[in-house]
């Protein structure tokens, strides 16, 4: 069996327009281990959330093969959890449940009781602890977030898949989300697959980075992250964080095709 939990393999896909398809993925290799945290990064447009979709079954591709766990994904699974740029959170409930909507649909073999204390420890861990009976209205933009977080985890899923969901925020309601979510997930182990265009939250969160190549996009560069980080804010203000996201930035550039692959960082 495959050491790796995730496994994208020569992934091809096109979308049909009235003008023809549109290929949006070519050959896509993704390959993450149990427990990893992968950031992918690239182009706007190049096809990093339907990498999302095909992960979590929502949609099929027209060539390769997408697998979870040793099994060929062919639809939706309830052992992924996603959460989005909006959170969408539901006004006429109260955020406790919103965090258990996923408890009405994924069968979990919790009781009733059960599985409002878990979604209560959720909210406490991310710091939402007395804001259960609050309406979604009555939050922040952060805070909704979280409880977002909190929403896409209750059900306990093997794969959480993270679609930009800092990315509507204000950077330092984003910095302070980025610190909950390394808590999060020393707390609450899982795989993750996080979309994102910000370069210094993918070294800050991830323990590798994806750099999709311009449409239709392929698996350009792989960067692994040191796991000798602090899980501070500090972290991003080393002369390696620099390097990193010099790199990055680069590589990102030439996915643009506004640099040539062989000049230097």
């Amino acid at each position: 069996m495959s050491e790796h939990l995730i496994e994208i393999k020569a992934v091809r896909h096109a979308y049909q327009t009235a003008s023809g398809p549109l290929p949006v993925l070519d050959g896509l290799e993704v390959a993450v281990p149990e427990g990893g945290f992968v950031a992918v990064v690239g182009p706007s447009g190049c096809g990093k959330s339907t990498l999302t979709r095909l992960v979590a079954g929502l949609m099929k591709p027209d060539e390769g093969e997408v697998w979870l766990h040793g099994e060929r994904v062919k639809g939706p699974r309830a052992t992924v959890g996603m959460a989005f740029q909006n959170p969408v959170l539901l006004e006429w409930r109260t955020i406790l449940k919103n965090v258990m909507l996923p408890l009405e649909i994924v069968k979990t073999g919790m009781s009733a009781a059960q599985q409002e204390e878990r979604a209560r420890q959720l909210l406490a861990l991310v710091g939402l602890e007395g804001f259960e009976d609050k309406r979604p209205s009555e939050l922040s933009g952060g805070m909704r977030q979280r409880a977002s977080l909190c929403r896409s985890l209750v059900h306990k899923p093997e794969v959480l898949i993270l679609d930009e969901p800092f990315g509507a925020l204000d950077a330092f309601t984003r910095e302070d989300l980025w610190q909950t979510m390394l808590k999060v997930k020393e707390e609450e182990p899982f795989t993750g697959v996080l979309i994102t265009h910000d370069l210094r939250e993918s070294i800050f969160l991830a323990d590798q980075v994806i750099v999709l190549s311009g449409r239709p996009a392929r698996t350009q560069y792989v960067m692994d992250i040191p796991a000798d980080r602090t899980g501070t804010l500090d972290d991003l203000y080393t002369p390696e964080a620099a390097e990193r996201l010099n790199i990055l930035r680069h590589q990102i550039e030439i996915a643009q095709g506004r640099a040539p692959a062989g000049e230097a960082a």
